[in-house]
């Protein structure tokens, strides 16, 4: 059956007196359905480094809200983005990322695309009426880059300099740009990707379920500063002397499913993809930088070893949210203002978002 939501569930509440989302926005199939285009479809995905793209022919494939999606630098230069959906019968033009490519071939028939989605041959078409290749193009997606990371957007309903307003600033002292991507990790987790995401809003979890990294961090000094589209935790990093180094942690979260972890010397980022009502999957990106010697190769096997530690514990906490919102014992619980405006911000924008249909 459709999602149809209580309108009381969607009415803006004031942070201080704010409870969450109410647990059918987690467990509903349909309401996970209607998310693909009130939230996935108008807003930006953060997909890959620029670095993957740099020469002609670079290509990314990828997926946003159930739409397969090929991004490509092409020969004039410009960074595009496409439908990987060939106007023929539907073949993927790619089914990998690559390097290289001189044109979008379909992987079905064969018919082939210019780097600016142009039709530029369809074999054995010449008998076919009226058809025409100029008249044959792929759907555009829309692409921006900021700060090296490259976005994408199947309609976007703000600009990306909008959505990411104000962040720039904040990293004096950080160049994320000159950082190499590593590597990346994927997790599939049996969670709706809001539980996910609203773990990472909040510090306030960090002494009760996350010992080792309580003990890098600043619990007191912890911090959220909320903006339109995006919120950052932050907090100063306690002991100079471990791996993380010295000076601040921050955390970003950005509308409607990505994560900047910005460390001294390094960048983590997160996209959370639903999957189902109860399953998403989390990407996690390493980024360092390019010199590497015996001590930076120990620093990342440190990053990573913890990384993944972390990761584990998030992963437990989040699979028993899952099941007792499923349980029927829970509807929604208030907030806590000092520690939860993140997670506030992220319920409010999602209430906007069913509201406008």
């Amino acid at each position: 059956m459709p999602f149809r939501p209580d309108p009381a569930w969607l009415a803006p509440q004031p942070l201080l007196s704010a409870s969450a989302l109410p647990a059918p926005f987690y467990t509903d199939a349909d309401a996970t359905a209607q998310e693909r285009s009130r939230v996935f479809v108008p807003g930006w995905q953060l997909v890959t480094s620029a670095q993957q793209l740099a020469e002609s022919g670079d290509h990314v494939v990828d997926e946003i809200a159930g739409v397969p999606v090929l991004l490509v630098r092409g020969d004039d230069g410009e960074l595009r983005g496409f439908h990987n959906v060939c106007r023929h019968r539907a073949g993927p033009l790619a089914w990998c990322s690559g390097r290289g490519a001189r044109v979008l071939r379909c992987r079905y028939h064969g018919w082939t695309y210019a780097l600016d989605g142009r039709l530029r041959g369809a074999a054995e078409m010449d008998s076919a009426q009226d058809f025409d290749t100029a008249n044959v193009h792929l759907p555009a997606v829309a692409v921006g880059v900021w700060q090296g990371l490259v976005f994408a957007s199947l309609a976007p309903a703000m600009a990306l300099d909008d959505l990411l307003a104000g962040i720039a600033a904040r990293l004096a002292g950080h160049d994320l740009a000159a950082l190499v991507f590593s590597h990346r990790d994927s997790y599939e987790i049996a969670c709706n990707w809001k539980v996910y995401v609203d773990n990472y809003l909040e510090g306030y979890h960090v002494p009760h379920i996350h010992p080792e990294l309580n003990r890098l961090l600043d619990y007191r000094s912890y911090r959220t500063e909320v903006a339109d589209w995006h919120s950052l935790q932050w907090s100063p990093l306690e002991n100079s002397g471990n791996f993380y180094g010295s000076g601040d942690a921050l955390y970003y979260f950005v509308w409607p499913n990505t994560m900047l972890n910005v460390l001294p010397g390094r960048l983590q980022t997160n996209r959370v993809v639903p999957l189902a009502a109860d399953r998403c999957r989390v990407d996690f990106d390493y980024y360092y930088p390019a010199r590497v010697d015996a001590a930076e190769q120990e620093r990342r096997r440190q990053d990573r070893q913890f990384s993944d530690a972390v990761q584990k514990e998030d992963v437990d906490i989040c699979l028993a949210v899952q099941k007792r919102l499923a349980s029927g014992s829970y509807l929604a619980g208030r907030l806590c203002p000092r520690r939860e405006s993140g997670v506030h911000l992220f319920h409010e924008l999602l209430r906007r978002a069913w509201r406008e249909d």
